[in-house]
């Protein structure tokens, strides 16, 4: 099997390629953005027509927190939707019998039922915050569904919770809540702090799955022969904010006090993904929250020590 991963350098893609780098007879087809550009579709056309991977796995995206998202709406819908419509069209142009298009918890509405079922797709409004990137990955979603439908191509999609794990972007801003509490408590603990401010009351409840059991499920999902159009990946479990942030606390070795500022937004008050039409093919996700925590934070200072830490 030849497969091409598309944003491999990435914390989603360097995970799929730990997953695939020992498999026997496959071969893995890897490009940086110097040497591909996603958004042009000249040069995409190129790379499907030279390569002729067999497999895909689109893990290429512009991703970022909810400040990022709200800051920069125009860039993450142009580019998002730039990937998914270059590479889906390539894909199926220059016959790539299996394609994965990788997408988000964030395409399902706002309010949205607890868990969060695939069937609720665009049944109301986005959360308007990241509404830009996520109706480009909706777009690329349905890129999937009708060239399936059209053409009978195995193309389908995963749509993973709340992703963390070796290679995340721990930039002060831009970052997501996990990375984010990592280096402020690692911060925190390294300048002699006594305690921490986190926001709103840290009784929301959210969901994470660990990059490199996305990188399994992924694997898995490839070799079915019938795989749903679109599934969720998760755990199926959720904790509160306020146990998430004690628990990276402890992680990290924070010995001082957590004040909680309830003056600030709690956001939505749950987030979870229903996780039962992937369990009926057979799959799970193995790595617990505190051990994907621990090995979480022994990456980062790995990372910061060889200097190659994304802030």
């Amino acid at each position: 099997m030849k497969l091409y991963i598309s944003g491999h350098n990435g914390m989603v893609g360097s995970a799929l390629v730990r997953r695939y780098k020992n498999e026997p007879d496959t071969t893995l087809v890897l490009r940086s953005r110097k040497e591909l550009d996603l958004l042009s579709q000249a040069d995409v056309d190129n790379f499907f027509a030279t390569e002729k991977p067999d497999v895909a796995i689109i893990a290429a995206a512009k991703v970022g927190g909810i400040h990022a998202n709200n800051t920069y709406p125009a860039d993450f819908i142009y580019e998002n939707l730039a990937v998914a419509s270059h590479t889906i069209h390539a894909a199926w142009k220059h016959g790539v019998k299996k394609l994965l298009f990788l997408g988000s918890s964030c395409i399902y509405p706002k309010h949205a039922p607890q868990p969060m079922p695939e069937d609720c797709l665009l049944t109301s409004e986005l959360e308007p915050t990241n509404e830009a990137y996520a109706i480009a990955k909706i777009a690329g979603l349905k890129l999937c569904q009708y060239y399936r439908k059209q053409y009978g191509v195995r193309f389908h999609s995963a749509m993973p919770t709340n992703l963390y794990g070796p290679g995340d972007n721990y930039h002060p801003q831009n970052s997501h809540v996990l990375p984010a509490l990592i280096r402020r408590f690692h911060e925190a603990r390294l300048d002699g702090k006594t305690d921490v401010v986190a926001w709103g009351t840290g009784a929301p409840r959210r969901e994470f799955l660990h990059v490199d059991d996305l990188a399994d499920a992924c694997a898995f999902l490839l070799k079915q022969d019938n795989p749903p159009d679109w599934v969720n990946v998760g755990t199926g479990t959720d904790a509160t904010i306020k146990e998430l942030t004690e628990t990276v606390a402890a992680v990290t070795g924070f010995k001082g006090k957590i004040a909680w500022d309830e003056s600030k937004p709690d956001g939505t008050p749950r987030k979870l993904m229903n996780v039962s039409r992937l369990a009926a093919l057979g799959w799970q996700a193995r790595i617990p929250l505190r051990t994907g925590l621990e090995k979480t934070y022994a990456s980062f200072l790995a990372e910061q020590a060889a200097g190659t830490l994304r802030v």
